[in-house]
Formats: structure tokens, sequence, C-alpha cells
């Protein structure tokens, strides 16, 4: 059958991507590289109007699986979920898995999640600190999807190779191709080099329901991320294509400073920004958020930011807030942080 789905509408007002006659085979995608339960329990924490929540208990269902839901995510509440129904998979989006690791070890005990065997989170990025503290917490049950409501998966992690390259999106699972292509729409054929992210997919959408399409190139859509692969084939995204600015003649994608900043142990979460500076064009502002303890000034950000990445990289800004603009799937909404006050 075929069905409309809503994107996220971080950009603006959410549009309809129409999925139209869609092969069953393609449900490959999920399979190949994951190993879902079957005849057992799902805990779907991700929202079902969100592509995540939607195929992912889909497939469970087709499983022989039971699905257990909840009308508001509660951190506590989806661990005595998972271990009322010994669930063997829990389906979850970054945010939320970071509110769970964030309850602390001596809650996590209270519960025996033991059966957990796939922990699949997807719908935003996947900070390396992140990926360390989910196998510290869980052990390695945590697959990364990368992928969008218009492409569908472009690329998924297994949990050996987020322990060799924690942070990365994997590899395209069957039925896709990931590729990145340069501002000439080149195509890029050397690790390490950062282009713009293209995929081709059965899933990929067919233009949005207002005559609208994304960019293609060779066949393949543009996710609208950029990205590179390493001499290893793994793939990481380094941030929107929209979001990288240049300050002061350098090229700086905030996720990499976004990333750094959550493996600070004061930090509870960060978002890096772009604003309009005289002198250097554009310069970096952080939002962060740290734990009730912490004594993190505006100058220990700086400093920390100073010592791992260059210069141009360290935010001339710091704001503080209690919490960070996020939607109902947990995307981070940096329309709202620019209209902030300082």
């Amino acid at each position: 059958g075929s069905m409309v789905l809503l994107t996220s509408g971080t950009t603006g007002t959410p549009k309809g991507a129409p999925r139209n006659h869609i092969d069953p085979l393609q449900t490959a995608q999920l399979l190949d590289r994951i190993p879902w339960p079957e005849c057992g329990s799902y805990v779907v924490a991700a929202p079902l109007f969100h592509a995540t929540g939607l195929a992912t208990c889909a497939l469970g269902l087709a499983l022989g699986n039971r699905a257990a839901l909840a009308r508001r995510f509660d951190p506590e509440a989806t661990l005595a979920a998972m271990d009322t129904h010994q669930a063997g998979a829990l389906i979850i989006v970054p945010t939320m898995l970071q509110r769970i690791l964030d309850l602390g070890p001596d809650v996590l005990a209270r519960y025996d999640i033991s059966s957990l065997t796939v922990l699949f989170a997807a719908g935003s990025a996947l900070s390396p600190d992140l990926c360390r503290r989910t196998a510290v917490a869980f052990g390695e049950v945590l697959y990364n999807l990368y992928g969008s409501t218009e492409v569908a998966a472009a690329a998924i992690a297994t949990p050996a190779e987020l322990r060799t390259a924690p942070g990365t999106v994997g590899r395209p699972p069957l039925g896709c191709r990931l590729a990145c292509y340069d501002g000439q729409r080149r195509l890029i054929t050397e690790p390490g080099r950062t282009g713009t992210l293209f995929v081709a997919s059965g899933l990929s959408f067919t233009g949005y329901t207002d005559g609208g399409h994304k960019e293609i190139v060779d066949g393949l859509l543009s996710t609208g991320d950029t990205g590179h692969f390493d001499e290893c084939g793994l793939w990481f995204v380094d941030g929107r294509d929209d979001d990288m600015i240049v300050s002061g003649g350098e090229n700086v994608f905030p996720l990499e400073v976004e990333n750094l900043l959550d493996g600070h142990p004061e930090i509870v979460e960060a978002a890096v920004i772009g604003v309009d500076d005289a002198e250097f064009g554009k310069r970096l502002r952080a939002f962060v958020v740290v734990c009730t303890d912490a004594t993190l000034d505006a100058d220990g950000v700086k400093t920390f930011v100073r010592s791992q990445l260059a210069r141009h990289k360290v935010p001339r800004d710091v704001v503080f807030v209690k919490v960070l603009p996020r939607n109902e799937t947990g995307k981070l909404l940096k329309g709202r942080l620019a209209e902030m006050p300082v």
C-alpha cells in the first residue's frame, strides 16, 4: 500500500512525503544488519508518527512481537516497561536515550533489562560520547540508523562498528547506496573528504505533496547533510549542509563542536549555531545545559574546546540554558536558538 509521512518540520512547516507502491522486499534494509528479536516484546518509545517508530513497530509485529507503547515518553517508565515485558528491543531517538542514561546507574539497576538484545536509535545525530555511555550501561546492543523521511534508510551502524568508531553511522544496508559529492557534484572517492550525502533506496519518497523535491544526482537523492567515509568504509555525518559556517575564512561544522561538548563531564547537552559577526562574517555561539552541581563557566567551556579543536572552532559566545528546544521527535530546533536573547 501507499502512505504519506510528514517531515519533522525543523526548518519550517512539516511537508508531506508520499511512499507509493512499496515493494515489501525493501524491508530487507532493516533486516540486513540488525538481528531483530521475534515472538517476544518490543518497547517502542519513538512516536509512531515518526518514520522510525512506524517502521520498526510494523516490523516487530510482523515478526510476532508484542509492542508496548506509551502516550508520552518518561525515561524511568520506559525502563519499567522493558522490565515488565522483558523486551528484546527498544526503539528510541537519541534524546530519549540520553535522558534514560542521565537517570544514573542506581536507577538503571532497579530494573531487569537483561532481555534487551537490540537498542535501535534513529532520528538525529548520535554523539560518540552517547555511544560509549550506552555500551557501559546496556552492553553492546546499540544499532544506529542514519536516514530521513525522504530517503528512508541510508546507513546502519552495528555495535561492533560503534565500538571501533563511536559516532559512525556505519554502512548502507542491502538495497541502499550512499555516496558523497563535492560542490560541483563530482563524486568523492577518497576517504576523509567531506561532501554532500546522496542516497539511492527502494524506499525513497517520490516528491513532496506540494510539488517540491530533493536534489537528485546520478539517480541518488540528497539528504541535506554533509559527511565522509574513512579508510574502512565506515560513514560519518559531519552536519547539515546549511549548518556549515565560514568564520574568518575557515569552514566550521557546528556538529563537531557539539560532539566534543557532549563529552564534557559537567555538560548534559549542548547545541552550537553560527551567528553574524562584523569582523569574521560568522562566529559560533554555544548553548549549554549543565549538571545541577556544575561549576563550569563560559571561560571553562571555551578552554575545553580550545584544548581539543582549532582556534576558529572555539565558540565566541556561550549561553547557559535550562533546556534545549526540541520538537516531538527529539530533533533540535536551531531556529529557536537563533531567536534567543543573549
